[in-house]
Protein backbone atom coordinates (compact mmCIF):
# COMPACT_ATOMS: atom_id res chain seq x y z
CA UNK A 1 0.00 0.00 0.00
CA UNK A 2 1.84 3.43 -1.30
CA UNK A 3 1.59 5.78 1.52
CA UNK A 4 2.32 9.98 1.45
CA UNK A 5 3.03 10.92 5.22
CA UNK A 6 4.03 14.77 5.72
CA UNK A 7 5.22 16.20 8.76
CA UNK A 8 7.21 19.47 10.10
CA UNK A 9 4.07 21.85 10.04
CA UNK A 10 3.12 23.72 12.51
CA UNK A 11 2.52 27.64 13.93
CA UNK A 12 5.83 29.74 13.02
CA UNK A 13 5.71 33.59 12.89
CA UNK A 14 5.90 35.69 9.97
CA UNK A 15 9.60 36.31 8.31
CA UNK A 16 10.21 32.64 10.08
CA UNK A 17 11.17 29.15 8.72
CA UNK A 18 9.85 25.47 8.44
CA UNK A 19 11.01 22.67 7.21
CA UNK A 20 8.17 19.98 5.55
CA UNK A 21 8.89 16.29 5.33
CA UNK A 22 7.05 13.67 3.41
CA UNK A 23 8.07 10.24 4.14
CA UNK A 24 6.68 7.89 0.93
CA UNK A 25 6.45 4.27 0.78
CA UNK A 26 4.97 1.19 -0.43
CA UNK A 27 6.59 1.20 -4.10
CA UNK A 28 9.79 3.28 -5.92
CA UNK A 29 8.81 6.39 -7.38
CA UNK A 30 11.33 6.20 -10.61
CA UNK A 31 9.67 7.78 -13.01
CA UNK A 32 7.57 9.68 -10.91
CA UNK A 33 7.09 13.40 -9.92
CA UNK A 34 6.93 14.32 -6.43
CA UNK A 35 5.96 17.64 -5.20
CA UNK A 36 3.23 19.67 -2.67
CA UNK A 37 0.08 21.77 -2.99
CA UNK A 38 -1.36 24.10 -0.27
CA UNK A 39 -4.61 24.94 0.44
CA UNK A 40 -6.26 27.17 2.63
CA UNK A 41 -9.48 27.89 4.21
CA UNK A 42 -12.22 28.94 1.63
CA UNK A 43 -9.60 29.10 -0.95
CA UNK A 44 -8.78 26.93 -4.23
CA UNK A 45 -6.03 24.20 -3.81
CA UNK A 46 -3.13 25.63 -4.81
CA UNK A 47 -0.02 24.11 -6.47
CA UNK A 48 3.71 24.87 -4.91
CA UNK A 49 6.93 23.06 -6.37
CA UNK A 50 7.38 19.73 -7.61
CA UNK A 51 10.69 17.50 -8.50
CA UNK A 52 11.36 14.74 -10.60
CA UNK A 53 12.18 11.71 -8.15
CA UNK A 54 14.86 10.02 -10.72
CA UNK A 55 16.60 13.24 -12.03
CA UNK A 56 15.55 16.00 -9.54
CA UNK A 57 14.50 18.57 -11.77
CA UNK A 58 12.49 20.54 -9.97
CA UNK A 59 9.70 23.35 -10.57
CA UNK A 60 8.49 26.15 -8.31
CA UNK A 61 5.52 28.21 -8.37
CA UNK A 62 5.93 31.94 -8.66
CA UNK A 63 4.43 33.02 -5.27
CA UNK A 64 7.25 30.86 -3.22
CA UNK A 65 10.18 31.22 -5.76
CA UNK A 66 13.03 32.36 -4.11
CA UNK A 67 12.03 31.59 -0.37
CA UNK A 68 11.29 27.84 -0.75
CA UNK A 69 13.20 25.24 -2.01
CA UNK A 70 12.31 21.50 -2.87
CA UNK A 71 14.46 18.78 -2.64
CA UNK A 72 14.46 14.99 -2.21
CA UNK A 73 16.58 12.09 -0.55
CA UNK A 74 16.05 8.98 -2.45
CA UNK A 75 17.71 6.64 0.23
CA UNK A 76 15.27 7.91 2.21
CA UNK A 77 12.40 8.04 0.18
CA UNK A 78 11.68 11.40 1.67
CA UNK A 79 11.10 14.80 -0.23
CA UNK A 80 11.08 17.95 1.58
CA UNK A 81 9.69 21.46 1.65
CA UNK A 82 12.32 23.72 2.88
CA UNK A 83 10.38 27.30 3.47
CA UNK A 84 12.01 30.71 4.45
CA UNK A 85 11.01 34.03 5.05
CA UNK A 86 7.23 32.79 5.36
CA UNK A 87 4.32 35.25 5.31
CA UNK A 88 0.77 35.02 6.43
CA UNK A 89 -0.34 34.24 2.89
CA UNK A 90 2.00 31.07 3.11
CA UNK A 91 -0.71 29.46 5.82
CA UNK A 92 -2.45 26.48 4.29
CA UNK A 93 -2.65 22.85 4.91
CA UNK A 94 0.17 21.54 2.59
CA UNK A 95 -0.33 18.07 0.73
CA UNK A 96 2.11 15.67 -0.96
CA UNK A 97 1.59 14.27 -3.73
CA UNK A 98 3.00 11.57 -6.61
CA UNK A 99 2.26 11.07 -10.22
CA UNK A 100 3.58 10.19 -13.57
CA UNK A 101 4.12 13.67 -14.91
CA UNK A 102 6.57 16.07 -15.27
CA UNK A 103 7.62 19.04 -12.68
CA UNK A 104 6.32 21.31 -15.24
CA UNK A 105 3.09 19.34 -15.88
CA UNK A 106 2.75 18.59 -12.45
CA UNK A 107 2.64 22.48 -11.66
CA UNK A 108 0.70 23.87 -14.89
CA UNK A 109 -1.44 20.95 -15.18
CA UNK A 110 -5.56 22.22 -14.64
CA UNK A 111 -7.94 21.10 -12.95
CA UNK A 112 -4.70 21.79 -10.17
CA UNK A 113 -3.51 18.80 -8.85
CA UNK A 114 -5.58 17.04 -11.23
CA UNK A 115 -4.63 13.10 -12.19
CA UNK A 116 -2.06 12.30 -9.37
CA UNK A 117 -1.60 9.39 -8.35
CA UNK A 118 -1.11 9.35 -4.53
CA UNK A 119 -1.91 11.93 -1.67
CA UNK A 120 -1.10 12.16 1.54
CA UNK A 121 -3.21 13.85 4.34
CA UNK A 122 -1.60 16.81 4.91
CA UNK A 123 0.23 19.14 7.72
CA UNK A 124 -0.93 22.56 8.75
CA UNK A 125 1.09 25.30 8.27
CA UNK A 126 0.35 28.50 10.58
CA UNK A 127 1.90 31.70 10.00
CA UNK A 128 1.20 34.31 12.64
CA UNK A 129 1.73 38.11 11.92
Amino acid sequence: QVQLVESGGGLVQAGGSLSLSCAASGRTFGGYTMGWFRQAPGEEREFVASISWSDGITYVADSVKGRFTISRDNAKNTMYLQMNSLKAEDAAVYYCTAGRTSPHGMGTGRPVGYGMDYWGKGTLVTVSS
